[in-house]
């Protein structure tokens, strides 16, 4: 049960910040900066085994991999800048990310 209220959760908000962005691109923004899946995510994990350090875990991983994601959003952000479409802005995003994560998880810690 706790799946499928998830499942509707993040349904409603990806939604959500669509509706949103088409007429306050700021406020769809902002939304999407909300850390929903990770509280959510935080919460039902305390729900089911009261584990935290495993929760901890999680967030100093989180803290570190979070900076790293953002190379995606360079492309996109000056997509109109570069002349370059939404798919190759995409793509191009996609690929900056994947190396910045792929080297933290290849050269990386092991545990932080």
């Amino acid at each position: 049960m706790m799946l499928l209220i998830r499942g509707i959760l993040a349904d409603a908000v990806v939604i959500g910040v669509t509706i949103l962005s088409n007429r306050y691109p700021k406020w769809g923004a902002f939304l999407l900066t909300l850390p929903l899946v990770s509280i959510l995510a935080f919460v039902t994990t305390w729900q089911q085994k009261h584990d935290l350090p495993s929760i901890s875990q999680v967030a100093r991983e989180t803290l570190v991999l979070v900076p790293l994601g953002l190379p995606f959003f360079v492309p996109l952000a000056f997509a109109n800048e570069f002349g370059l479409g939404f798919w190759t802005a995409f793509g191009l995003g996609f690929v900056l990310a994947t190396i910045t994560i792929g080297l933290w998880l290849w050269l990386g810690p092991k545990a932080l």
